[in-house]
Order: C-alpha cells, then sequence, then structure tokens
C-alpha cells in the first residue's frame, strides 16, 4: 500500500504582501505535484490538515483545489483531507457526501465516531483514521465528559473510543502538536501555535503502523519515525529556508509488523525563497557575482540603515533576474532593527494567537500572559480558525457563551 503524505498547504496564502496564488506559486507546485503523482502512482494522497490559509478562503483558492482533487480522483487515486486550525471545517466539508463517492473523503467536522476509510492490497486491508484539528472543550462536548481539560488526555480518550482493530493495520491522519516527552520542534515563522499548549505526546498514537501529521512547518519524525509531519510544501516565511527539505512524504505499507518505507519526494518551488546578511559592499559584490533567478529574497543590513538608493539597487538588481526583495532590513546596532517592511504586512504574518498575545500585553503594561490566560487566549483563537467571522448573530453569541463558559472553566481549575 503506498500513499503520499502532506500537510499545510495553506492555499491562498500571502508572504510579505505577496499573493502566492496571484504570483503563481502555489499553481506551479499543484501542476508539480500532480506530475509526481503520475510517476508514483500512490494508490492515496493525504493531506492532513490546514488546506487553506483561511477560514473564509477565496474563490481562486477554493478552485485549485478542486483542480488538484479532480485530477487525483481522476486518476482513481483515494483522497483523504482532514481540517486543520486555519480551515473551516464545515466550509471544507461542503460536498462531503458526494465526493465520497469517488473516493474523495473530506473530515472537516469532529464527531464522536471518528471518520474512516478501508482500502485494500495484496496485504490485507488498510484503515485510515481521520481526525480533524480538535481542542479539549470540543471533545468533552462530544464524549459528555467534563473532566477532559488538556489535548493529551481529548486524543486518548477519543481513540479509547473507537473500534479500532490493532490486529490490522492502521493509519491515523491528524493535525495537532505532537511532541517527544514535551520537547517541541523549532516553529518557522509562519505557524500559528502558542508554545507550550495543546501537546499531545506521541506515545498517545501507540499501535498505528504510521500517523500522517499536520500543523508543523518543518518535516521531521516525532518520537519514533512512523509518527511524522510532513511540513509545508512551499516555505512561508524566511526563517523556513533553515529547513533541510521541503516535499511529499511517500510512505509504503509492508505486511503488518514490516517497517513502512519513508521517503521524502522533492517538489521544486517556483521561486526558491533566500536570505542574505552583511555589510552593503560585501552584499553588493556576492549579489552582482551571482546569476541565480526567480527567487524572493531578504536583505538584512549590518553596518548602515536601507537608504533609498540602497533599497534602489538591490530591487533593480534582482528584478532584472525576475527576483523579488520582500523585506530590506537592518540591524545596524546604532539604530537598532529597522525594516523597510510595511506595518501591515508584518501583521499579516503574524498569528490570530500572536496577535492576542501582543494585545493583553499591551493592555496589561507589559506583563506575559501566565499559563491559565495562555490557554484562554488560544481558545479564543481557534474560535476564529474554526468559525472564521460568522454574520449571523445567533452564531456569534454561542461563539460568546463558549468563550465564557471556557474561562469559567479555567477559573474553577
Amino acid at each position: 500500500m503506498k500513499f503520499l503524505h502532506l500537510a499545510d498547504l495553506h492555499l491562498g496564502k500571502s508572504v510579505y504582501g505577496v499573493s502566492l496564488l496571484e504570483n503563481g506559486d502555489q499553481q506551479e507546485w499543484a501542476a508539480r505535484f500532480l506530475e509526481l503523482v503520475c510517476r508514483v502512482r500512490p494508490d492515496a494522497v493525504i493531506i492532513a490538515g490546514d488546506v487553506y490559509d483561511r477560514s473564509a478562503p477565496s474563490g481562486d483558492a477554493m478552485a485549485l483545489l478542486d483542480h488538484i482533487v479532480t485530477m487525483l480522483s481522476g486518476m482513481q487515486i483515494s483522497v483523504m483531507i482532514v481540517a486543520g486550525n486555519h480551515d473551516s471545517g464545515q466550509r471544507l466539508s461542503f460536498g462531503g457526501s458526494l465526493l465520497a463517492k469517488q473516493n474523495v473523503h473530506i473530515c472537516g467536522v469532529l464527531s464522536k465516531e471518528i471518520s474512516h476509510i478501508t482500502l485494500s492490497d495484496q496485504n490485507g486491508p488498510v484503515t485510515f483514521w481521520l481526525l480533524p484539528y480538535l481542542f479539549p472543550a470540543l471533545v468533552a462536548q462530544k464524549l459528555e465528559d467534563d473532566s477532559i481539560r488538556d489535548y493529551d488526555t481529548a486524543v486518548r480518550r477519543l481513540l479509547e473510543c473507537q473500534n479500532i482493530d490493532f490486529d490490522r493495520r492502521n493509519v491515523l491522519v491528524a493535525h495537532q502538536n505532537v511532541t517527544a516527552n514535551g520537547q517541541e520542534a523549532v516553529r518557522g515563522g509562519s505557524e500559528s501555535m502558542v508554545g507550550g499548549i495543546g501537546q499531545v505526546d506521541y506515545r498517545a498514537f501507540d499501535g498505528f503502523e504510521y500517523v500522517a501529521l499536520g500543523h508543523i512547518h518543518s518535516a521531521y519524525a516525532v518520537g519514533r519515525k512512523t509518527v511524522r509531519y510532513a511540513g509545508s510544501p512551499l516555505c512561508y516565511h524566511f526563517s523556513e529556508t533553515r529547513q533541510p527539505v521541503k516535499g511529499p512524504v511517500l510512505v509504503e505499507l509492508g505486511k503488518k509488523g514490516t517497517e513502512p518505507k519513508i521517503e521524502t519526494k522533492i517538489v521544486p518551488p517556483l521561486h526558491r525563497m533566500r536570505e542574505i546578511r552583511g555589510t552593503y559592499e560585501e552584499l553588493r559584490a556576492a549579489e552582482l557575482q551571482n546569476t541565480s533567478r526567480d527567487e524572493y529574497i531578504r536583505i538584512v543590513l549590518t553596518d548602515r540603515r536601507p537608504e533609498p538608493e540602497i533599497c534602489r539597487f538591490f530591487c533593480d538588481l534582482f528584478e532584472n533576474r525576475g527576483s523579488m526583495v520582500m523585506e530590506l532590513v537592518s540591524e545596524y546596532s546604532r539604530f537598532g532593527a529597522v525594516s523597510s517592511a510595511s506595518a501591515v504586512h508584518a501583521a499579516e504574518e503574524k498569528s490570530v494567537e500572536a496577535l492576542f498575545m501582543e494585545f493583553y500585553a499591551q493592555r496589561c503594561g507589559g506583563r506575559v500572559p501566565d499559563q491559565q490566560e495562555r490557554r484562554l487566549l488560544q481558545f479564543a483563537g481557534e474560535q476564529v480558525h474554526c468559525s472564521g467571522y460568522p454574520e449571523d448573530k445567533d452564531a456569534l453569541e454561542r461563539q460568546a457563551r463558549m468563550l465564557l463558559d471556557y474561562a469559567l472553566e479555567q477559573e474553577e481549575a
């Protein structure tokens, strides 16, 4: 049984104010990914959450997903998708019953019984369990168990309720913050999660042949090599250029009890992201000799301000090579950090949770929220991600009641 595991597509993403849809990056990635699928011929393609960058995606973002799914279905390849914290589960699931008849299975909304699909090969059945992004209050509601207060407990209790035959092969698809012994990964700048909150220990997934994870934008294994993040398909922040590789994970399951074969398949980007750092003269000399083309560039000056003539030189130089300067900043200690990027673009790069944290600090004289307050801020952020911005008054009132109930629960705890 072969399948491709990918996650965190963030269709509709903008980086430093540049739309990766309008600039062709995500369409080109999709075309190259589909070429890879034609070569590999997997039995299934798994997308482990954050399909869209926003809970209310643009028409272009939805059209691109439609194209990808239609092409995969036309190749007789099963498609399995779960909602991430950036997705609206209800929007993502629209038409799910009809799509399932075309072997496209979308799980956007959590239920007590986890959605699952069984495929078969010469070694017997493989059941894929689809677990959308969850938070403890929702699981407590579904299971009618008020004792569930943390993510690890929520995931374990939900899995315990399922009729999973571990004598057969099982694969779990999930979008959560999974850690090994409480150690979190170094996050990319485009990831939204308040550190230390929402952790699920990888041992909660013992018994599964493979756990296909989404949420962290770097590709790596957690605890054991078969519990794995695929990472985002493209760099969505310059900090992510330090990650070793990006590409979908090809997994091949053999007989029950044998180690799966796992391989990262590289899908080259339309524009490579690159950061350069040094004095103006050093960078000028180096880049005049460099012939790289079609890049997104971040420039960090260490000896002077990003004056207009410096900006013009670099912008013209890279533009002639089909590249774009996304940010030009100075770390010259005499001035402190100075950036040519607008405050609007900087805000666009921050998560809802991070903006809540900043607002809290501003209102509380710079005081950092404690653990209990951070949980409340994250819960509020989750409501934004999961529900978007509802216009319906009743929906707003329901969200307000959920937030108040959660706050009261935290006070009682």
